[in-house]
């Protein structure tokens, strides 16, 4: 098992080393304090994603040897420098209508004032994810095909609203019109406009695999170029969910550092261990032995999605975020052996 963590702990001591040289050499005398710091935020990253580690080694279970190589390797440049570094500038940058440089240098020398357009700017970026993450929460349960039920009432029931055409879009706008209500109306715009983009962001990428999965089993000639395309849309998905789970993360972050950098190091070491964990999960197919892991982890996202709604007008910490995603995961497990015992008697 220790072989898969090898690249995390390699990342882990030389993201260490530079967290307490960056203290030492911008912060007099604060290398320890950095270092200390950055291990906290990979703690509160890796507790943050058992549920995005369970549900990317889902998809990537479907996926060649290639795009897995590519999503712990590319997959991490992205998550670390794209959702963990540049998103929250760009964001920053396109709400206060800063150019990005203005930002970067604000970033690094002015990060109380960085810091208060982030928070500005923390509803409509969760919302965004709120909406995305409920759309795969909904899809999931809502799937016809699944016979599988950990918490049977519910989920039977949930299987049957999929003769409800649009019931996954009609629930998460409700929920998006509920949150209207509580929220101040000079945010209630961008709020609902970035709920709708992360429901149409879902739609999009879903109906894209699900039309190029049609297009390997008709195995017509350009079948080559079809799975090439499902690997990179798969990517690409995997990409944005865990984009979706980072932003809790990357937004909570501020409230133990403003230093971006030392944010940045500490996310980059957690995500790391998330990635090498989800490559566990995919080769041991562990999903395989434990059946209602992937349950757990949608109840999971399900429960992440609704705090993230509420964060938009009441603060959630994050450790009540990770505390019920974790009980779900566990509470799954325990479930999935107890199911194993009770099918080898």
């Amino acid at each position: 098992m220790t072989r898969y963590f090898y690249g995390s702990y390699i990342v882990t001591v030389l993201g260490l080393i530079a967290a307490y040289l960056w203290g030492e050499h911008f912060h007099a005398g604060t290398g320890l304090a950095c270092v200390f710091i950055a291990l906290v935020l990979a703690i509160l990253e890796i507790s943050l994603s058992f549920d995005n580690a369970v549900v990317n080694a889902m998809k990537l279970e479907g996926m060649s040897p290639k795009w897995r190589h590519r999503f712990i390797t590319w997959g991490i440049l992205i998550a670390v420098f794209g959702m963990r570094f540049l998103f929250p500038l760009l964001v920053v940058a396109i709400f206060a209508k800063l150019n990005i440089l203005t930002v970067l240098n604000m970033a690094f020398n002015d990060v109380n004032q960085y810091a208060h357009y982030l928070e500005l700017t923390h509803a409509p970026i969760v919302s965004f994810g709120g909406a995305f993450l409920l759309m795969l929460f909904m899809d999931y349960f809502t799937n016809p095909d699944k016979d599988v039920h950990w918490i049977k009432p519910i989920e039977y029931n949930f299987k049957n609203l999929k003769k409800f055409r649009g019931v996954c879009t009609f629930v998460t706008l409700c929920a998006l019109f509920l949150i209207m209500l509580k929220l101040q109306p000079s945010v209630r715009q961008s709020v609902f406009t970035s709920g709708v983009c992360g429901i149409i962001t879902y739609l999009g990428i879903d109906g894209l695999a699900e039309w190029l999965e049609k297009r390997q089993e008709e195995r017509v000639k350009k079948c080559a170029d079809a799975v090439k395309c499902s690997g990179l849309v798969g990517f690409l998905y995997l990409e944005l969910i865990d984009a979706s789970f980072s932003l809790d993360g990357v937004l909570g972050a501020f409230a133990l550092s403003q230093d971006i950098i030392i944010i940045t190091i500490g996310l980059f070491i957690g995500a790391m261990f998330v990635r090498s964990l989800t490559i566990m999960l995919v080769e041991k197919k562990t999903l395989a032995q434990y059946l209602y892991l992937e349950h757990g982890a949608h109840w999971a996202i399900g429960t992440l999605a609704i705090l993230m709604f509420v964060s938009t007008f009441h603060e959630v910490p994050e450790v009540i975020t990770g505390t019920l995603g974790l009980i779900f995961i566990l509470s799954a497990l325990v479930s999935s052996i107890l199911h194993n015992k009770k099918a080898k008697q």
